[in-house]
C-alpha cells in the first residue's frame, strides 16, 4: 500500500535527480547542432566563445566555414579557428592549416586583424 509519505519521497527523488541531469549551454548547443538546428546552436555557442571557451570558438569556426546558421565566411571561420588554436585546440589548428591552403593572403591578414580586435576588446568586438 502506498502512503502519502512514499509518494512525497518519490517526488523529491525525481526533483533532485532532475536538477542533477540538467544540461548546460555547451551540451544544449551540441544537441541543437547535431539536430541541424544551427541558429539556436549559434546562440548558445557564441556567448561561450566570447568568454574564451576554445571548444566553442572551434565550433563557431566550423559553422562559419560551412555556413551553418550563419552566412558562410572563410575570414570569420579563420578568426574563430585562430582564437581556439591559440588556446591549444588541436582541431582548430588542423582547420587553420587546411584553410591556409585555400585562402588568399589578404583574407588571412584580415582574419588576423579581426582576431586581434576581438581579443583586445575582451571578446566584445568579434562580429563584423
Amino acid at each position: 500500500m502506498r502512503t502519502p509519505w512514499m509518494l512525497a519521497g518519490a517526488a523529491a527523488v525525481l526533483l533532485v535527480s532532475g536538477a542533477i541531469a540538467t544540461a548546460g549551454p555547451w551540451e544544449d548547443g551540441m544537441v541543437a547542432y547535431n539536430r541541424g538546428d544551427y541558429a539556436p546552436a549559434m546562440k548558445l555557442f557564441r556567448p561561450l566563445a566570447q568568454t574564451g571557451n576554445a571548444k566553442a570558438q572551434n565550433v563557431l569556426g566550423v559553422m562559419y566555414h560551412k555556413g551553418e546558421g550563419v552566412a558562410r565566411s572563410s575570414v570569420r571561420a579563420f578568426m574563430w579557428f585562430s582564437l581556439a588554436a591559440k588556446k591549444g585546440d588541436a582541431s582548430a589548428k588542423a582547420s587553420l592549416q587546411e584553410m591556409s591552403k585555400e585562402m588568399k593572403p589578404a583574407e588571412i591578414a584580415q582574419a588576423k586583424l579581426m582576431m586581434v580586435a576581438c581579443e583586445e576588446s575582451n571578446y566584445r568586438d568579434c562580429e563584423y
